[in-house]
């Protein structure tokens, strides 16, 4: 089991940044890849990107390509999403999630662990 916890979001105007963190506590974190996701009002979640277990491969949503970064620190038991130049559009409640395997996926389905969620919201 792995219990996630976000924090880092706000409200920031466009092109201002923000670094969203996620602690996760259980024995196999360090084994886990991770992902962060977004829920806009009225739409559905949405894949942000996505890290490895040990942090050397990350994957993207076109979206947010050459703006939002992955990582993660497995010492600390936390992964990052540093979002730049935000825009409106990435309005939206973002929640980081967890599965045990070899790798992760681009589907909500693939990640049986969520963390509750933090709001981040950008004024245009």
């Amino acid at each position: 089991q792995v219990q996630l916890v976000e924090s880092g979001g706000g409200l920031v105007q466009a092109g201002d940044s923000l670094r969203l963190s996620c602690v996760a506590s259980g024995r196999a974190y360090s084994t886990y890849p991770m992902a962060w996701f977004r829920q806009a009002p009225g739409k559905g979640r949405e894949f942000v990107g996505s890290i490895s277990w040990n942090g050397g491969s990350t994957a993207y949503a076109d979206s947010v390509k050459g703006r939002f970064t992955i990582s993660r620190d497995n010492f600390k038991s936390t992964v990052y999403l540093q979002m730049n130049s935000l825009k409106p559009e990435d309005t939206a409640v973002y929640y980081c999630a967890a599965v045990s395997g070899v790798s992760g996926g681009r589907r909500v389905g693939d990640y049986p662990y969520w963390g509750q969620g933090t709001q981040v919201t950008v004024s245009s």
